[in-house]
């Protein structure tokens, strides 16, 4: 599986980190987990992190598509940010966030996990598996 999705139960952070070769199907498959499960962890934020993806394999549509689909977070008011590192991914991740404007005012694109931790106001977040 080249995701893994943690939380951080004191911040209610919910975090999905992307990992190796990331395909249209992975992107998909992480998409439809995080619609199913996230309503029983009520999160404040999310962080959908690009950091550790070494392959880009999947298309511009897939994240166009995403971005017009139901949000993972429903509540508009959740600060919802992407870390994308590379051009290349920080060019979709932006993409992702015109597209999906009107479901996610409160997406935001950073190029470090650092910057996402500092958006939120986080000094040191504890993640756990979900």
């Amino acid at each position: 599986m080249p995701y893994l999705i943690d939380f951080d139960a004191t911040n209610r952070i919910l975090r999905s980190r992307l990992i190796g070769r990331v395909t249209d199907d992975d992107l998909r498959d992480m998409y439809r987990f995080g619609q199913e499960n996230v309503a029983r962890l009520n999160p404040l934020s999310g962080i959908t992190d690009f950091s550790e993806v070494t392959e880009v394999a999947f298309s511009p549509q897939t994240m166009r598509d995403l971005a017009r689909t139901e949000p993972i977070m429903p509540d508009p008011r959740r600060t919802v940010i992407f870390v994308a590192p590379t051009p290349d991914l920080f060019g979709m991740a932006r993409m992702f966030e015109l597209e999906g404007a009107d479901a996610r005012p409160n997406l935001r694109v950073v190029h470090t996990a650092e910057e996402a931790y500092q958006l939120l106001n986080v000094q040191d977040p504890q993640f756990s598996p979900f």
